[in-house]
């Protein structure tokens, strides 16, 4: 029943017509927005539509919630999903904004944390996914991310690939797959990848890939979409196993779009 009227009213937020307002917004602040053909900008229209009208939007540390920082954040969020079955992030239900780096009070160790276990201390993040609890994102990096994917660093991209790999209920960097047979591939692919990009980062080698990929498989699977997103042609051409499994499981060819640009100005 919940689906039923889930679905009625997802189609009544399709069929409304997209703001004039905010197609200003995404094409100003998203720049993959124009590298879209137009079939898949009309898909990302409707996705922000509902994401938007779904998810419980917070703004903290001062921080007032506008139509600009929702729409960028949502157009970013939902570009991951141009070519995947899925249900607007069913594990999303809250995204928290600041306006800036904050650093999070330190969790309290509840009763059944291990007390021997050193307690976690408390730094500056720019973003933050907990795996039953809300995203959390800093607007100003969400911002710079969106005008400038020639950085290689999107907080929103990093924050919601952790989002997808937790809906099997483990952030182990692999994402519900289609059969065993990928299943196989990404664990061989992303298992070499990551070793590699630790040994480097060991070595202090630098890498395409951030060293932070090799904290573990979640980052290593969350900066990895980040490159492939941002940095398509370098990652193809430095790790193309790597970039055939994540063009497998997004459905995207990033590589392919780069050239092209629809936004004029």
């Amino acid at each position: 029943m919940f689906d039923w009227f889930a679905d009625r009213r997802r189609k009544k937020l399709i069929q409304t017509p997209f703001p004039a307002s905010w197609e200003t917004i995404v094409r100003s602040n998203v720049a993959h927005f124009c590298m879209l053909e137009n079939a898949q900008q009309d898909h990302l229209r409707d996705l922000v539509k509902v994401f938007v009208a779904e998810k419980n939007w917070v703004g903290a540390g001062g921080l007032e919630l506008t139509d600009e920082i929702r729409v960028t954040i949502a157009a970013q969020a939902c570009l991951l999903l141009l070519g995947l079955a899925h249900n607007y992030y069913r594990n999303v239900e809250s995204i928290i904004v600041y306006p800036s780096t904050v650093v999070p009070p330190q969790r309290r160790p509840s009763f059944f944390d291990n007390t021997i276990a050193p307690a976690e201390i408390a730094h500056p993040i720019i973003g933050q996914a907990f795996q039953n609890g809300p995203v959390i994102i800093i607007w100003d990096a969400a911002l710079s991310g969106g005008r400038h994917p020639e950085s290689g660093h999107n907080v929103i991209y990093h924050e919601f690939a952790h989002k997808l790999d937790m809906l099997d209920g483990m952030a182990d960097g692999t994402p519900p797959l289609q059969d065993r047979t990928e299943y196989h591939d990404w664990v061989l692919i992303c298992s070499r990848e990551y070793l590699r990009l630790k040994k480097d980062a060991g070595k202090g080698r630098k890498s395409f890939l951030d060293a932070y990929g090799a904290t573990n498989e979640a980052e290593f699977f969350a900066v990895a979409t980040e490159q492939f997103f941002d940095q398509p042609q370098r990652m193809r051409e430095n790790t193309p196993d790597l970039y055939r499994v994540l063009q497998e499981y997004y459905n995207q060819d990033p590589s392919e779009r780069v050239s092209r640009n629809t936004c004029t100005g």
